[in-house]
């Protein structure tokens, strides 16, 4: 299922976020948005996945989702939002409560994304006992679970230290060689998304506009973290950002 932004804008009473945004996320890649503080990035996803209403414009489904699909779209949070409560699996099983499955279903999906997330041996284990970059992979687990067509990861590495971070992003990479899953990576970290994006959209400050859309051609299994042709294109994309971020900094400082 492919996913299409069509002239989406948006504002909250007289203060404009976004305007005129078009984007197309194609089935099986990863399209990562960045831009300088401010700019919309987080109001965007919260669009695409239902939680807002556009002022102005429309997000678009074009095809059917996946075999098995529960839920087309699914969030994974840069908080984890992990239940303490509730065990590994327990917090995996929360997010198949309520549809018309078997107890045999619910048990299949939660042993997949387990072992696809190499979480099997932790299935009972509390989310006080995990390290950060461990709780994230059972928040990617979670949303696999219901096999969505569009994962909606907003900032879900920010949480972390670098070392784990570029573990994590080590496993996102593993994971899409496998699934090659579809989705809208929000960041404000350059290398997350020439480490990830197939594609990097750039916003300029608020009101968030496209600026550019740029390509990455390099297969994801071949971006080391040393690649020159990365950090050019990490360089460029700071090139492209620089100015406007250091002015939405200075605006939210003086905020």
């Amino acid at each position: 299922m492919d996913l299409e932004i069509r002239n989406l804008s948006h504002h909250y009473d007289k203060l404009e976020v976004l305007r005129d945004i078009n984007i197309t996320i194609p089935s099986g890649q990863v399209v990562c948005v960045v831009g300088p503080s401010g700019c919309g990035k987080s109001t965007l996803i919260r669009l695409i996945g239902g939680l807002e209403q556009p002022a102005e414009g429309e997000i678009n489904q074009i095809g059917e989702p996946p075999q098995g699909s529960l839920n087309p779209l699914t969030y994974i949070f840069q908080d984890f939002a992990l239940l303490p409560w509730r065990t590994v699996e327990g917090n995996i099983s929360l997010v198949l409560e309520g549809h018309p499955i078997s107890r045999e279903e619910v048990a299949s999906r939660i042993a997949n994304v387990l072992d696809r997330t190499r979480l099997s041996d932790f299935a009972h284990v509390y989310p006080k006992q995990l390290s950060g970059g461990m709780k994230q992979r059972v928040a990617i687990a979670r949303a696999l679970a219901v096999n969505p067509a569009v994962l909606l990861m907003d900032e879900p590495l920010s949480a972390l230290d670098s070392q784990t971070r570029e573990l994590l992003m080590d496993d996102l990479v593993s994971l899409w060689e496998r699934e090659r899953f579809t989705a809208c990576y929000i960041t404000h970290n350059l290398n997350e998304a020439v480490r990830l994006g197939h594609r990097v959209v750039v916003l300029s400050r608020r009101p968030g506009e496209i600026r550019e859309t740029v390509d990455i051609d390099i297969p994801l299994s071949e971006r080391k973290v040393d690649s020159p042709e990365l950090a050019r294109t990490q360089t460029k994309l700071w090139e492209m950002m620089r100015e406007e971020a250091l002015t939405a900094d200075r605006q939210l400082a003086d905020a």
